[in-house]
């Protein structure tokens, strides 16, 4: 190689690195810090995660709930009084006002439910409680404003289909009790539910509101992500 061609070479070279250096000058000079945005709680916080896919898997999805829920009736005696009380919600009216426990290993919490606004949706969760469908089951999801539970699944995609009722006269403050839902807020989900650890305006009007703890507000904010329904019982 003659000496000129070895000039023009480094000459070459010396250009493309100071293209490189200037480019990378330029781009540090006009950079800015990206801060991930802050999402604040909104109507989307509730939204089941709807199974996706062709018709035929979504009935195997479906099949597989329904299988979980028959599960955890299982070892339920149907002539106990809870089937009984069962039954007669079923066939009756809904009182006005009607207590619960939930029962957990860290204490209970009671709640008042409101079958006078609420009437479907009481009835659906007391038939529920009394035949043993939330026994076992775990508060999946915890946030600082929130504790969720009551899916056969675990993880939040579980749970049937019923039709929501609207409360635009109950707000969601410290302890209200909501039904979670999809994306269809004419639709809810009719296992899943969610207990406010602190006022929750954004809901009002957005989602089933259905009762309020009366005592046990100091269980619900210690509930870690995990811990179980131990069983739900109605106060007759």
């Amino acid at each position: 190689m003659s000496k000129f061609h070895i000039a023009l070479f480094s000459v070459i070279i010396a250009v493309f690195f100071g293209l490189i250096v200037i480019t990378e000058e330029t781009s540090l000079g006009g950079h800015k810090p990206v801060t991930a945005p802050t999402i604040p709680p909104d109507g989307s916080t509730f939204q089941i995660i709807t199974p996706t896919g062709p018709s035929h898997l979504k009935g195997q999805v479906q099949a597989a709930q329904a299988q979980q829920q028959q599960q955890q009736q299982q070892g339920q005696d149907p002539n106990s009084p809870g089937y009984q009380h069962a039954a007669s919600v079923i066939d009756g009216p809904m009182n006005a006002s009607v207590s619960a426990t939930i029962k957990t290993a860290k204490g209970n919490i009671n709640v008042t439910l409101y079958g006078d606004i609420a009437p479907n949706t009481v009835k659906n969760f007391v038939v529920k409680a009394d035949t043993g469908y939330y026994n076992n089951l775990t508060f999946h999801r915890v946030e600082d404003w929130v504790i969720q539970g009551g899916d056969p699944k675990g993880d939040g995609t579980g749970g049937g289909q019923m039709g929501a009722e609207q409360t635009p006269t109950k707000p969601f403050v410290t302890g209200s009790l909501g039904v979670a839902r999809g994306g269809n807020p004419q639709i809810n989900n009719d296992s899943q539910f969610f207990i406010t650890k602190s006022d929750s305006s954004w809901l009002n009007g957005q989602y089933t509101n259905f009762g309020i703890v009366t005592s046990g507000m100091s269980v619900v904010n210690n509930i870690e992500k995990g811990d179980k329904i131990e069983s739900i019982t109605i106060n007759q």
